[in-house]
């Protein structure tokens, strides 16, 4: 996998190349890790993400990545597969916040 991060200001765009699954965790982690202390906003860009399994959902509930400088989390980009796991996450798991990052996607069509 190839990550491309971008920071501007007190912002980050972490930007994963591929599918998002339990080999490529560990590197978006350290990713997210190796962000400098002043960011305080990280937006994780799906749009080369076709495909994400329950790790993707790990990845951006992650505490361990909160027990640094507090950070809100972002997403954009999501493709047609990870669109449809987040939105299944926060129907079955609302605690977990999962609402939250899809606020600015757009509504399920009918069929």
């Amino acid at each position: 996998m190839h990550i491309t991060t971008m920071i501007v200001g007190t912002g980050a765009r972490i930007a994963p190349h591929g599918a998002i699954d339990y080999d490529t965790l560990p590197a978006l982690r350290a990713a997210a890790a190796a962000l400098p202390p002043n960011v305080n906003v990280v937006t994780w860009d799906l749009h080369d993400t076709p495909f994400m399994d329950i790790a993707g959902l790990h990845l951006l509930t992650d505490r361990r990545l909160q027990d640094g400088p507090p950070r809100q989390t972002a997403v954009t980009g999501l493709a047609p597969q990870p669109l449809r796991l987040l939105r299944l996450a926060a129907e079955l798991f609302p605690a977990l916040e999962f609402t939250r990052l899809l606020s600015d996607m757009p509504p399920v069509q009918a069929p």
